[in-house]
């Protein structure tokens, strides 16, 4: 009769064996040594087998590095990009966050895939079948002339609607010899005055468009300026004056850039300016605050409500004496 087994060696002869198995499942996991590799590599060139090389796996994203106290780390989450201004214009005409849209597409989402969108047209004058309505954002490009002196004289002008869609776009040639193109600022070349259109004719246009609206632009004044244009400055509405703005740069001028990145979350003239792109900015900066600019500007030119009887007394002259 075999003798019976007390309990507490049957309790560690099963953990002996769940060692022993833990034991030989890691050394089959385990990552084999240059040596070892080589060895198989050998015995399968030998067998006529295919060697399998070890490709390191890489992440489709860009890894990021984040800085902690001591080390640093990184993950391997994408960033997500920025949206254009006409993304965020699309974006808020149809209540959808800009944000959620450049991230469900990667930041990959152009703009002439939304729907209903226009792709622009560069230089294509007055565009036709395009509902103006009472509000336009004006931009300007400038190149230098005048060598040393450096002046900026008019390059470029474009024009959106208060829904950001195109109304105008041309390039205008200088009157006077350019100096310094400012390409990679303005966009503009050489090359594009080929089909640019002359000063005169681009000032007779916006001034059609500008009568009885209200333009909106940033640092208008320059613009307007470069233009040789006037307009009512109770019809003026400028993102560069605006108080509520002053903010963002302690006081001082805001750029539209920062207005942009600040209070958009979007991209502008991260190389090349795009006209275009900037005026849909500055509408969608001011779509964004319109009841405080209306507050503001009421301020600076109160309505006057005519008198009762429709016109004015006219003040008593006093009586001279003898």
């Amino acid at each position: 009769m075999a003798p019976e087994l007390s309990s507490n060696w049957k309790k560690l002869q099963a953990t002996l064996n769940q060692e022993s198995k833990a034991s030989l499942e890691r050394k089959r996991k385990a990552v084999p040594t240059e040596r070892q590799q080589n060895t198989i590599a050998k015995r399968r060139r030998l067998d006529g087998r295919p060697v399998k090389a070890d490709v390191p796996q890489h992440n489709s994203f860009p890894k990021k590095k984040t800085m902690g106290i001591g080390a640093s780390t990184e993950s391997s989450e994408p960033v997500a990009s920025a949206p254009s201004a006409s993304l965020a214009l699309w974006a808020e005409d149809n209540d959808i966050s800009a944000k959620d849209l450049a991230e469900a597409y990667g930041g990959d989402l152009q703009d002439t895939t939304i729907q209903g969108a226009k792709a622009d047209v560069i230089n294509g004058g007055l565009i036709e079948g395009v509902d103006i309505g009472k509000y336009i954002g004006i931009d300007c490009e400038m190149v230098g002339v005048g060598g040393d002196e450096d002046r900026s004289v008019l390059a470029r002008v474009s024009i959106v609607n208060f829904h950001g869609t195109q109304v105008y776009d041309s390039f205008v040639k200088p009157k006077e010899f350019v100096t310094d193109w400012r390409t990679h600022v303005s966009g503009v070349s050489a090359k594009n005055m080929t089909t640019a259109r002359t000063f005169e004719q681009v000032q007779e246009d916006v001034a059609a468009l500008m009568k009885e609206r209200v333009i909106v632009g940033h640092a208008i004044k320059n613009d307007l300026e470069a233009m040789m244009l006037g307009h009512p400055k109770r019809d003026i509405r400028d993102t560069s004056r605006f108080s509520g703005f002053r903010k963002y740069s302690a006081g001082r001028t805001p750029s539209l850039k920062k207005l942009a990145k600040e209070i958009l979350g979007v991209d502008i003239q991260g190389g090349e300016h795009s006209s275009i792109e900037d005026a849909r900015a500055t509408m969608l900066l001011f779509r964004r605050h319109k009841s405080a600019f209306d507050i503001e500007h009421a301020k600076r030119w109160p309505t006057q409500i005519p008198s009762a009887g429709g016109s004015k007394s006219k003040p008593k002259k006093k009586k001279s004496k003898r």
